[in-house]
C-alpha cells in the first residue's frame, strides 16, 4: 500500500489532528534532505507540546489530550497512516536557493516506525490543498477570459476599454507631475535658492495620500540632531582608541616573573572561550 493510500484510509479525526500539526500551531519545522529533495521534519517533543497547547484544546472534532502519555498514544496512531515517518539524521549540508544559503540535515527513513518524544519525523503530507486548487482555478479563469475577450458582450468590452484608458491616464499623469516638479525645482534653485519641490513626498516611502502632502517645501536637507552627532563622535573616538596600539606599555615579559607566565589564562584574569554544545530543541 502506498503512502497516499494509507493517508486516504485515515479516519476524519486523525486527519484533523494532522491538519492542526501541519498548520501554524504545529511543531517547529526544520530543513532536511531526503533522497536529494528538500523536506520538512520535526522533533517528537514539539508535536507533543502542540497537542497540549490551548489552540488544540479549542478544537472540537479531534480527540482530547490532557497529558503527554495521551499525546504520545495519539501520535502513535497518526504515524500508522504515514502522514509523517520516523527518520534518522545524518551529516549537515548547505542548501543554496538563489542568493540565500541554509544548512540542512541529510535524512534517512528508519525501518522501525514508532513515536517517541526524542525522535525525529519527516512530513509526507502538505496539508489542505484547497487554497492551491482555488488559486489554480482563478488563474485558468483569468486566462480563458483574456483569450475569449473578442466574444465578450459589447457592454463588458466597452467597460474594460474605459478602465484600461483610465489606468493609462493615471500613469501618464504621474509622469507629467514628476517632470513638471523637476522643471520647477531647476527654475527655483536659480531664482530662489535652495529651490522648491512640488509634492516633496512624491517618491517617499509613505502612503498614497501622504505622497501629496505637503503641496510644496524648500529643498533643505534635514540636519542631524546633536545627540546623534555626539554618539557617532564618541563611537569614532572609541574605535580609534581600540585600533591604536599601546606603544608605551612595557612588554609582558617584563611585567611578571616566569611563574606568572606559567599560570593558565583564567588565573591571570584573561578571557577563556568554551565550546557550547548545539541544542536540538
Amino acid at each position: 500500500m502506498s503512502l497516499l493510500d494509507q493517508q486516504k484510509a485515515a479516519p476524519p479525526a486523525i486527519r484533523d489532528v494532522v491538519n492542526f500539526l501541519r498548520g501554524k500551531n504545529g511543531p517547529k519545522l526544520r530543513a532536511g534532505v531526503l533522497n536529494g529533495k528538500r523536506i520538512d521534519y520535526f522533533k517528537g517533543s514539539g508535536a507533543i507540546k502542540s497537542l497540549l497547547s490551548p489552540a488544540y484544546a479549542k478544537l472540537k472534532s479531534t480527540p482530547k489530550v490532557t497529558s503527554e502519555v495521551e499525546a504520545t498514544e495519539l501520535l502513535s496512531q497518526v504515524i500508522r497512516h504515514a502522514f509523517f515517518l520516523r527518520v534518522d539524521r545524518g551529516e549537515t549540508i548547505t542548501l543554496t536557493s538563489g542568493q540565500t544559503k541554509s544548512k540542512a540535515k541529510v535524512l534517512t527513513v528508519n525501518q522501525m516506525q514508532m513515536f517517541e518524544a526524542n525522535l525525529y519525523f519527516a512530513w509526507f503530507y502538505e496539508g489542505s490543498q484547497w487554497t492551491t486548487y482555488l488559486g489554480g482555478a482563478i488563474m485558468v479563469f483569468v486566462l480563458l477570459a483574456g483569450v475569449m475577450f473578442p466574444l465578450w458582450p459589447p457592454m463588458f468590452r466597452q467597460g474594460v476599454s474605459y478602465l484600461s484608458m483610465g489606468v493609462l491616464g493615471l500613469i501618464g499623469l504621474f509622469f507629467v507631475i514628476a517632470i513638471l516638479r523637476l522643471i520647477f525645482w531647476l527654475i527655483t534653485i536659480v531664482v530662489v535658492p535652495p529651490g522648491i519641490w512640488i509634492f516633496p513626498q512624491l517618491f517617499a516611502d509613505v502612503g498614497f495620500v501622504d505622497s501629496f502632502i505637503p503641496f510644496w517645501d524648500w529643498d533643505i536637507k534635514k540636519k542631524k540632531s546633536k545627540k546623534e552627532g555626539k554618539s557617532k563622535k564618541s563611537k569614532k573616538e572609541g574605535g580609534s582608541r581600540s585600533e591604536t596600539p599601546d606603544l608605551l606599555a612595557p612588554p609582558k615579559a617584563a611585567l611578571g616573573s616566569d611563574s606568572d607566565t606559567s599560570r593558565p589564562s583564567s588565573a591571570r584574569g584573561g578571557a577563556t572561550i568554551e565550546e557550547v554544545p548545539d541544542e536540538d530543541d
